[in-house]
């Protein structure tokens, strides 16, 4: 009996699958033709960052030699004295295409877009944070936008890159209790994010298992969210902690 009823409820989801397609096909994030939710092309055309002329500590496009994000100055205007994590890179750079795919992917709730952001990204994952094994943790989503959106975008963005990276996956961030980031200007996401991250039971299961983090999140604009994250996994006893996204706003 049990065996027919999950042919029955595969069978029924496959049916549910099939309608779905064709009443509503999977479209292109960026160009919006169907049949993938980011075609080849486009997947192609983006502005992937060259590491190589990125700063090695905060992940700026065009730092290498000079960077204008994490110099004294700028970190002296978040009131600090050095970024909240050890290093960070960002895999493309946040244009219309990019943020279409962010905006499909959250707003418009096309989930399947995680696992493709998530292949992107994977690369940009330094062979010296890797050798660490570390665990992935996704920035959690406030309760108001996972409410809204009806699924918490950084815990599914995390564990589709640590499928990619074949690296255990932690939610170790309880949801921030904080205002939604892009209505806010430079000043107004460097407070709004101060302190803003508690941790969870799962934190100490980090420390554990592991004394590497990999800070997982969709874009990097000023850095204020991943540098409170980083500061509470500090505090827990993390060793190291690295930041990972998607995209990086110039």
């Amino acid at each position: 009996m049990n065996s027919l009823l999950a042919s029955i409820e595969s069978y029924r989801t496959a049916l549910v699958d099939v309608v779905s397609e064709t009443i509503w096909p999977t479209r292109c994030a960026v160009c919006d033709v169907p049949g993938e939710v980011l075609c080849d092309q486009c997947r192609r055309e983006l502005p992937y960052i060259d590491w190589w002329r990125a700063c090695p500590r905060c992940g700026s496009p065009f730092g290498a030699i000079q960077c204008c994000e994490c110099n004294d100055v700028m970190l002296a205007a978040a009131g600090r004295s050095a970024p909240g994590y050890d290093g960070c890179a960002s895999a493309v750079l946040y244009g219309d295409a990019a943020a279409r795919i962010v905006r499909t992917w959250k707003d418009a709730g096309d989930r399947a877009l995680s696992a493709a952001m998530a292949r992107i990204m994977a690369p940009y994952a330094l062979p010296t944070w890797l050798e660490k094994r570390p665990v992935i943790v996704g920035i959690p989503a406030s309760r108001a936008a996972r409410r809204a959106r009806g699924f918490d975008h950084g815990a599914e963005l995390a564990l589709a890159l640590a499928h990619e990276l074949d690296l255990p996956v932690a939610y170790a961030l309880d949801h921030p209790r904080s205002l939604d980031q892009r209505t806010l200007g430079r000043r107004g996401r460097i407070a709004n994010m101060s302190e803003r991250f508690s941790m969870s039971e799962a934190a100490q299961d980090i420390v554990r298992q592991a004394a590497s983090v990999i800070l997982v999140d969709d874009v990097h604009t000023t850095g204020s969210t991943l540098f409170a994250a980083a500061d509470a996994l500090h505090a827990a006893g993390v060793q190291n902690v690295w930041a990972l996204t998607f995209a990086r706003v110039l």
